[in-house]
């Protein structure tokens, strides 16, 4: 169905390839998972099969694919829409209308499908992906996971022969990743369709592949092969894979199930050894930035604060980004609601966060993460209820004031990056935050390496945007960090290095407050776990008490070893390595 022949792609201004003489081919109505590290070339090769690259990215294709007989060099996305559908991992810049309903019958309508196929074929979507109660929603007011849903819905709607997807489940909290993966499978097996997807998050999609295609390092050539095969040398593979190499299963496990039938052994040797946990490293003050020029206040945590005080004079709205000590919480929410529009997202959630505690919060798409993140950086003002961030009232305080107090990044990255280039953007961010020069080029080094200076941050794959991202606001090292969704688009070894760094700060005395489906993150860096379910507080606690108990936010090694309370991989190796 799809043939790569001796495929090479080079990019404008860059002197190796993003790929580089790729041959293989995928086989009509197989599941193919392509992995890697960030910023192998997973996302052109993807590219590749629906013509957007070379025709809508630019740079140069050597080399042949095909795709159902076509030839993707000359033929253009449009003449191949109705053989290939694509998601890519921003799905905001997928939609063409405004709501969830019209979206989905876009692409048929652009195809000239009679209105009744439309219409049962939106029916069957809505039911497939559980958008029914959204049909009528505006796009704009979905959570990053139900637009990726309905991103999804849009290309299923055509019912195309070839489906591309670039980190599928990405934005997804775990049941929606499942109903999603259930989804293609459905249509690989009972359809025959085609599956080309690129996902970090392995510990989800591994067990569906028919095939994996490692891509080890950029311009390296592929290696194709059975899943258990190719984990067992890939340098990115999931906790339950890691679980298997370390105690040197044979073959590889790939789902928990297979896991658990070989881990009584493992859990006897575990049941006397204590797993440890995060520790909080309660009432240190946060170090300040080592320069305290004043920085001027050319960002804040998203565009539209900015802009709001655009009006004031750019000498007013300098000041000092310093991090002050934090006398008690860093900040605390009391009987909190929020109204969107005809939608309560939040409703009398009371949080209190201390300086350096790391709280996960959890829950399905929709609950109303992202909005408590908001509240808390003065993005939406509570319809009843408070907000305070170091004693402010975030919606009442002056951006100036309120970036020495916390700092958020956002679900897409894009929206603190302003620069021409990478350097151009760190030299940025180290004046605004007073900082030494070179502070935020050295985050992004540690966070993904071989970033180049020159880069357009456009140009930079989702996981090392968002890395440049995560760069930026942590130059200013407020007291309290928001990140919401910080591993979408990252590889286990950059997760690493994003967790270490994160370490740091709480070890500093900074809180972080991240919401994540990532239940791997949750379970390697959290010391407090809240879970949040249509808007209101269902759980709070420490994070074993709470994903131990949850079949839902368990993390894979949980599962293996339960009923004993064992997190992380690393636990583990700890464990054995003192055991030995």
């Amino acid at each position: 169905m799809i043939r790569f022949e001796n495929v090479t792609v080079t990019y404008d201004g860059v002197d190796t390839p993003s790929v580089a003489d790729v041959t293989m081919t995928v086989p009509e109505g197989e599941l193919v998972l392509l992995v890697g590290p960030s910023g192998v070339g997973k996302s052109t090769l993807l590219g590749t099969v629906s013509g957007l690259v070379p025709h809508f990215t630019g740079g140069t294709l050597r080399g042949r694919v095909t795709v159902a007989g076509r030839d993707t060099r000359t033929h253009k996305p449009r003449e191949l829409a109705d053989v290939v559908g694509t998601v890519g991992q921003d799905p905001l810049s997928h939609f063409v209308t405004d709501t969830v309903e019209d979206e989905l019958a876009y692409g048929m309508e652009s195809l000239g499908l009679a209105p009744d196929v439309m219409r049962r074929r939106v029916e069957e979507t809505l039911d497939l992906l559980g958008l029914a109660e959204l049909r009528d929603r505006p796009i704009a007011t979905l959570s990053g996971g139900q637009q990726q849903r309905v991103a999804i819905g849009s290309v299923l709607t055509p019912h195309p022969k070839v489906l591309v997807l670039d980190e599928p489940t990405s934005a997804l909290d775990p049941a929606a990743a499942e109903e999603v993966l259930a989804v293609l499978q459905r249509l690989v097996h009972d359809l025959g369709t085609t599956v080309l997807m690129a996902e970090h998050r392995l510990e989800r999609v591994v067990q569906y592949a028919d095939q994996v295609v490692l891509l080890p390092e950029p311009g390296a050539a592929p290696v194709v092969g059975a899943p258990a095969e190719v984990m067992a040398v890939s340098p990115v593979f999931p906790p339950v894979v890691g679980l298997g190499r370390l105690t040197g299963w044979s073959p590889l496990p790939l789902t928990v199930r297979d896991a658990r039938r070989r881990a009584a052994g493992l859990r006897e040797r575990l049941a006397d050894a204590p797993a440890q946990e995060p520790v909080r490293a309660a009432s240190l003050p946060p170090a300040a930035p080592a320069s305290r020029r004043p920085p001027k206040a050319r960002r804040f945590t998203l565009r539209g604060l900015v802009t709001a005080s655009a009006a004031k004079s750019r000498a007013e709205e300098r000041a000092p980004a310093t991090s002050e000590p934090v006398d008690g919480p860093v900040a605390v929410a009391s009987s909190l609601a929020v109204r969107r529009g005809r939608v309560e997202a939040l409703r009398r959630v009371g949080l209190t966060v201390e300086p350096g505690e790391t709280i996960a919060l959890m829950g399905r798409n929709g609950a109303g993460k992202s909005t408590l993140l908001s509240a808390f950086v003065g993005l939406v003002e509570p319809s009843s209820g408070s907000v305070r961030v170091g004693g402010a009232v975030p919606h009442r305080t002056e951006p100036r004031d309120l970036i020495r107090r916390v700092g958020l990044v956002p679900q897409e990255p894009r929206d603190l990056l302003y620069a021409d280039t990478v350097s151009g953007e760190c030299a940025a961010a180290d004046q605004d935050a007073g900082a030494e020069p070179g502070r935020c080029r050295a985050l992004v080094s540690e966070l993904i390496p071989g970033i180049a200076d020159e880069v357009h941050p456009r140009d930079l794959s989702e996981g090392q945007r968002l890395a440049l991202a995560l760069a930026v606001v942590l130059t200013a090292r407020p007291p309290l960090l928001l990140l919401d969704e910080p591993t979408r688009g990252l590889d286990y070894a950059a997760k690493a290095r994003l967790v270490t760094v994160l370490r740091g700060l709480a070890a500093e005395g900074h809180a972080i407050v991240l919401a994540t489906h990532d239940v791997e993150l949750a379970a390697e860096l959290a010391h407090r776990v809240v879970i949040l379910a249509e808007g209101e507080v269902v759980a709070d606690g420490p994070t074993a008490d709470v994903v131990v108990s949850s079949p839902a936010f368990a993390p894979q090694i949980t599962k293996v070893l339960a009923p004993l309370r064992w997190l992380t991989l690393g636990q583990v190796r700890t464990a054995l390595g003192d055991a030995r």
